[in-house]
């Protein structure tokens, strides 16, 4: 078997079961199932969707910035409460609840990785 590299900007991997890994073409991974893992290079607001809500219930959601600064918005729980706003520099990540609406703004342009189980995912205008 030869093993040639992925671009991970280009093809996201697939964790599927049994433990195989593969890659696919870029896609509405909402109706997929098994775990996605994502990179992209988000220059603007638009490639983060920053004015929309989104949501995963079937599993958490790894958000990590590989290059730049970000801040993760969970929305709040309650009435009357505040967004919670958790600030990801180069190099760190976090881990979004299940079932949890968040959203994504660039401090900087940033290359951004994100490990989630995508089916039923839904996203809602802020």
């Amino acid at each position: 078997m030869t093993l040639t590299p992925i671009d991970l900007f280009t093809s996201p991997l697939r964790l599927r079961p049994g433990g195989r890994i593969g890659t696919e073409k870029r896609t509405d991974a909402s109706e997929l199932d098994g775990w996605q893992v994502r990179t992209f290079h988000a220059k603007t607001g638009a490639d983060v969707h920053a004015d929309h809500w989104e949501v995963h219930p079937d599993a958490e959601e790894v958000v990590s910035c590989l290059i730049g600064m970000i801040r993760l918005y969970l929305r709040p729980e309650g009435p009357g409460q505040p967004e919670e706003e958790i600030r990801l520099m180069a190099g760190t990540a976090a881990i979004v609840p299940r079932g949890r609406w968040h959203r994504i703004e660039l401090d900087t342009p940033s290359n951004i990785m994100v490990v989630t189980l995508p089916c039923g995912s839904r996203l809602e205008k802020r």
